[in-house]
């Protein structure tokens, strides 16, 4: 009985807590940013083949993977994903934006147009990447503590990008 008075003790003061804070933003934008590392995970280890489509083949590329992110966390936010997109084209409706401003579906892109989406960011800034790897024959992750991050994005880096605004719509009522 001993042991439970702290215990007791310790989830009255986190109920307190939870009680007195702000109401947590729930705008379609921010749920389709919080949908984006669940749905990501889901891609991880799927095979890697060129025009793949996931939910037809159960396979990917690049593009069709990060349709698919986009196009389910979206779905589950309340909004629509514009379309399908190759990745010059993708990448021709994004914006450049500063490493400090990164934030869960943004993308690291290469100075080759090879990009991987930052599918989480974690409270201390760490960073992690998905990304349909043809070298690897999969879907791969990595994180930005990663030696290859260091040794190889960093190297060819040309920036971090986000989708635009008129990617997303909101979805009609049902």
């Amino acid at each position: 009985m001993i042991w439970a008075v702290p215990a007791l003790a310790s989830h009255s003061l986190v109920m307190e807590a939870q009680q007195t804070q702000t109401p947590v933003d729930s705008t379609p934008a921010v749920l389709f940013c919080q949908f984006i590392p669940s749905t990501a995970e889901q891609f991880i280890g799927m095979p890697f083949i060129f025009g793949g489509r996931p939910k037809q083949t159960g396979s990917t590329d690049n593009s069709w993977l990060f349709y698919s992110i986009y196009t389910g966390a979206a779905s589950r936010a309340g909004l629509i994903y514009k379309a399908f997109m190759p990745m010059d084209l993708l990448l021709g409706n994004t914006h450049g934006i500063e490493a400090d401003d990164v934030q869960n579906g943004d993308l690291i892109v290469l100075d080759n147009d090879l990009a991987a989406m930052v599918y989480q960011v974690d409270p201390s800034g760490r960073m992690y990447f998905i990304y349909a790897s043809e070298k690897r024959g999969e879907v791969t992750v990595f994180n930005s503590d990663n030696i290859v991050y260091h040794a190889y994005w960093l190297e060819h880096f040309s920036g971090f990008f986000r989708i635009n605004d008129d990617m997303l719509m909101p979805a009609l009522p049902r």
